[in-house]
């Protein structure tokens, strides 16, 4: 009975452990969030998953982190109204939910003249595109398909071994 108890145990862990080892994304690396850097450049090729965590670091007060709802506002650097902005200087954001997502600091004019806005996509987190990439979505990452791919696949045999000991 004890070895059946470990065993599902060991399957709910695995089936919550994709979620677990979600990735932390460094907003614009060792530069952290600031004016004058190419965030569009620095985001091609990350891939984005619900679940990950976007981390803006920068000087407290010297910026600010808000998250617009549509690319014209976007473009425009216009803060909607009633919306949170972040000012820590050490602000984590967890993406929740899949889609296009604008951030942007409403700080002087950073947004405006100095281009300090960031745009992405974010996948779903199981892996499965719930729409069709446009041309300009960053491709699926090697890694993390072949991450995936070998993390299912051990803990597909690990279960499989495990139920067979359970059965003698």
């Amino acid at each position: 009975m004890a070895s059946s108890s470990f065993l599902i145990s060991f399957a709910i862990v695995a089936c919550f452990a994709p979620s677990i080892l979600a990735i932390e994304h460094i907003v614009g690396d060792d530069k952290g969030w600031t004016t004058n850097f190419d965030y569009q450049t620095w985001a091609q090729g990350k891939e984005f998953r619900v679940g990950d965590k976007l981390v803006f670091n920068y000087p407290a007060g010297a910026h600010s982190v808000v998250r617009v709802g549509d690319a014209p506002s976007f473009q425009q650097c216009l803060k909607p109204d009633n919306v949170e902005t972040l000012t820590s200087g050490s602000d984590v954001i967890t993406l929740a939910t899949p889609g296009k997502k604008w951030y942007i600091c409403v700080v002087a004019e950073h947004c405006e003249a100095a281009n300090q806005k960031l745009a992405i996509t974010v996948l779903p987190q199981d892996g499965s595109d719930a729409s069709s990439p446009s041309p300009n979505s960053p491709p699926l990452s090697a890694a993390r398909a072949s991450f995936d791919s070998i993390y299912y696949g051990v803990m597909a045999f690990v279960i499989g071994f495990l139920g067979m000991l359970n059965l003698f």
